[in-house]
């Protein structure tokens, strides 16, 4: 395991320095343009998200620049703190916007978000599959990552991470059931808008579908930016990487998985440095700028200055949360 780990770091950090030695021959306005749309893409997946929480509460009186800074702060953090770490912050950050709201309901409306992202970044793997590109199962184990290559070598192990996984989430889901009786009221609310399928299909799953496009338009312009060359079927392989990695939270964005599987897909067909740059590079750029456009909401929105605080003011409002619940009626 130590070796693996080892050799992803030591894979990982010569992509970084790929990186930086190929700086010069970056196109930066490619670069800039793929930040710019892949911007939007956020903004519009951001817009969707708040139609979620506007059906689930019709009545209250918040603002889509919350709820837009709480999904930029979440999805920035997610960049650069392993396990989906950011999802807790744009946790608090959304329930603390909405008047009357509660943690079951904002994170079951949450899960209303990945309906489309399942669909389509299945057909995006599904794509890769279909090309021939993707190392067959018992070569996974010898990818420079450590996450992937390692559940691939150790089969029973990833099939029990997966289960006990499973069995956490079910004895969690119990326990919280257990201990308020509205928590299944609560997690209805959030998934409110489903039950509406004309209203979830116009107001999230089409919204998604449009920002999709900007999606797919900003890693053509990074593909361009770092000398890939730009494709429908390049873009693709990329989408369909994206995919794979973030069923793997274990490092910040899906970073070493995400940078193998690149290095292995586009290596045959480019030079190997250039590839190596923009494997890594990609995942700086985006990382950056996530993370910039997340740190800003939190300092001009919310007006938290630090990832501290926000632990600070999640506990406080939680252990506000059961006092109320435990006062007398």
């Amino acid at each position: 395991m130590a070796a693996s780990l080892g050799d992803s770091f030591r894979s990982f950090f010569d992509s970084v320095d790929k990186f930086f030695s190929k700086l010069a021959e970056l196109h930066w306005g490619s670069l800039a343009l793929a930040l710019f749309f892949f911007g939007i893409y956020l903004t519009i997946r951001a817009r969707a998200s708040y139609n979620v929480l506007r059906a689930a509460y019709p009545t209250e009186r918040f603002s889509f620049r919350e709820i837009w800074g709480a999904y930029m702060a979440g999805y920035g953090f997610n960049n650069v703190i392993p396990a989906r770490g950011g999802d807790v912050i744009r946790l608090f950050l959304t329930r603390s916007t909405i008047p009357r709201s509660s943690y079951p309901a904002v994170g079951a409306a949450f899960v209303v978000d990945l309906g489309f992202d399942l669909c389509a970044g299945g057909l995006a793997i599904l794509f890769v599959v279909s090309q021939g590109v993707l190392p067959k199962l018992p070569d996974l184990s010898k990818l420079n990552a450590f996450d992937l290559s390692y559940l691939a070598a150790h089969p029973q192990f990833a099939l029990f991470l997966f289960t006990f996984l499973a069995i956490a989430i079910i004895t969690a889901t119990a326990l919280l059931s257990a201990r308020a009786r509205a928590f299944w009221t609560r997690v209805k609310q959030g998934l409110t808008i489903i039950f509406d399928r004309r209203r979830y299909f116009r107001q999230v799953w089409g919204v998604q579908a449009i920002a999709w496009l900007f999606r797919f338009t900003a890693f053509w312009f990074m593909l361009e930016a770092f000398n890939i060359g730009a494709s429908p079927r390049n873009v693709l392989l990329v989408l369909g990487v994206n995919a794979i990695s973030a069923a793997l939270p274990f490092t910040p964005g899906g970073a070493g998985a995400q940078q193998a599987l690149l290095v292995e897909i586009f290596g045959k067909a480019s030079n190997s440095a250039t590839v190596a740059a923009y494997s890594v590079g990609q995942q700086i750029a985006i990382a950056a700028f996530s993370f910039g456009l997340g740190f800003v909401a939190l300092v001009f929105i919310f007006r938290i200055r630090s990832f501290k605080e926000v632990i600070q003011r999640g506990r406080a409002d939680r252990a506000a949360e059961e006092k109320g619940a435990e006062a007398p009626a």
